[in-house]
């Protein structure tokens, strides 16, 4: 069979230009018998060599044999490749010794993983139809290229997450050879436990890739924190490294507060600033918006926010405003984006104290005086009224003492016990006696007028004055007063015997 498809393939970088080789997928060894006492050494059964450097595979040839020319396949059967053959163009390939006829030795340039197979030294005959047939082969050489794992390469899910959330976080590294691959993850240093790598081939079936996922939960220090993803393979000196900041999948919302830089009330016309801190967030991309009534506002300085020592991000938002009577009870928000996420929002109120009528001062503290003042004077008054009521009191007391003690006083007296009262108890008139007390320096204005009936009464001339201490008073029946007496004054009727 004609094996013009045996020259096919990635190593040949250009068709060949040669004659049709017959018979190239039979098997075992010599094409034809060794007669004339041919041989074909190739001696070597394995051969490693690490990518990117040069393979050197060894044949050589002794005795005479048939005329032919001799090449090299990689592979055997209907799948061979052809390596080289003396009438080609192979630009990789060269041989070790030029133009000799007994080492067909050849090197093989920058090779790769997709140079890892079987090669062979094939000896070829010329067949009566012009045909190249196999008259013999070697051994063939196993050649494995060792390739160092490509750099790992970190990922993650692709969105952040909040503190308490899981984030996971894959390392890849492909084009190695051997299989053999170690993987090992550290958080800030420290090892930690991850899934078991997974080794699937590349789509060149000569090489490796490797992929390896670890989770972890995060908080808001993490912030600084590191993932490291460290492999050893057998063609690496040491082990090479991926790292992963976990700052790129966390996310801290922010804490927001709004505040003025005064207690209300305050007074009219006063300036007040009203200060939303935003604090303790990462990332730094945050936006803050101003609103009165929830009507945006116009804010001239327009803050940075600022890395604090946590590597969090803190940031002061100010709003001027003018205390204006018709600004009493209006709500000034605070609204903040953060990393394109829902608004936080917190509002704050301004209360405006009453405002200052004509003739009030103006100024705070004498205000203060005035209700000072007015209060003094208040309590003043009060303390004069309760004065004057309890000086009244006193002095109302003190009259009526006085009174009762100038004023006329009567006590009766029981006769004594003795014979002549006995006789006197008898007496239709049974006088008892009485002490008359009359004041005698105020005897014009509360004396009492002792009116005396001397038969009929004809004139002031008829009345008789008298102080008297003591007088018998008779029992009987009492006779209305000769004059008249006066408001207030005691009256008694005074019957003495004519002597």
């Amino acid at each position: 069979m004609a094996c013009a498809s045996c020259g096919d393939g990635p190593m040949e970088r250009g068709r060949m230009k040669r004659k049709r080789w017959a018979r190239c997928g039979l098997g075992s060894g010599a094409g034809a018998p060794a007669g004339q006492g041919f041989q074909l050494h190739q001696p070597q059964d394995k051969v490693s060599v690490a990518a990117g450097r040069t393979l050197s595979l060894t044949c050589t040839v002794s005795g005479d044999g048939p005329p032919g020319p001799v090449g090299w396949l990689k592979g055997w059967g209907s799948g061979s490749q052809t390596v080289y053959d003396q009438t080609g163009s192979f630009p990789r390939v060269t041989r070790v010794v030029a133009e000799s006829n007994t080492d067909f030795s050849i090197r093989i340039r920058d090779v790769g993983p997709e140079d890892s197979g079987t090669y062979y030294c094939v000896r070829f005959r010329k067949s009566v139809d012009d045909v190249d047939e196999v008259f013999q082969r070697g051994r063939g050489t196993e050649v494995s290229v060792q390739a160092k794992p490509t750099p790992p390469v970190m990922s993650w899910s692709g969105r952040r997450v909040v503190p308490g959330q899981s984030v996971s976080v894959t390392c890849e590294a492909g084009g190695f050879f051997p299989k053999d691959i170690t993987v090992k993850w550290l958080k800030d240093g420290a090892p930690i436990t991850a899934q078991q790598p997974q080794i699937t081939p590349w789509p060149t079936k000569s090489s490796f890739n490797m992929s390896s996922t670890v989770t972890v939960t995060l908080q808001e220090d993490d912030v600084r924190s590191r993932l490291t993803c460290e492999i050893e393979h057998p063609t690496l000196p040491a082990p090479v490294t991926g790292t992963y900041q976990l700052s790129e999948a966390l996310r801290v919302p922010p804490r927001v507060s709004v505040a003025p830089d005064a207690p209300s009330p305050v007074k009219v016309n006063k300036t007040v600033n009203f200060t939303c801190h935003v604090k303790g967030f990462y990332p730094g991309d945050v936006a803050v918006t101003w609103l009165e009534n929830g009507t945006e506002m116009k804010v001239e300085n327009i803050p940075q926010p600022e890395e604090n020592q946590r590597g969090l991000f803190d940031l002061s938002s100010l709003v001027e405003v003018k205390a204006t009577e018709e600004k009493n009870g209006s709500e000034f928000t605070c609204r903040v984006v953060h990393d394109a996420q829902e608004p936080i929002s917190k509002t704050a109120a301004l209360w405006i104290a009453a405002p200052a009528r004509e003739g009030e001062l103006g100024d705070l503290s004498q205000t203060g005086n005035a209700n000072l003042l007015t209060i003094y004077i208040v309590v003043g008054v009060i303390c004069t009224v309760l004065a004057l009521l309890v000086a009244a009191i006193l002095y109302l007391i003190w009259a009526k003492q006085s009174k009762g003690k100038s004023s006329p006083s009567a006590r009766l007296h029981e006769p004594e016990k003795s014979s002549e009262a006995t006789t006197q108890e008898s007496d239709p008139n049974n006088l008892t006696y009485a002490d008359l007390n009359f004041d005698r320096e105020r005897k014009s204005h509360r004396q009492c007028w002792l009116c005396f009936w001397n038969g009929h009464l004809t004139g002031d001339d008829n009345l008789t004055y008298a102080d008297l201490d003591m007088v018998h008073l008779s029992k009987a029946p009492k006779r209305p007063a000769p004059c008249p007496e006066e408001a207030g004054s005691e009256y008694a009727s005074v019957q003495i015997p004519r002597k």
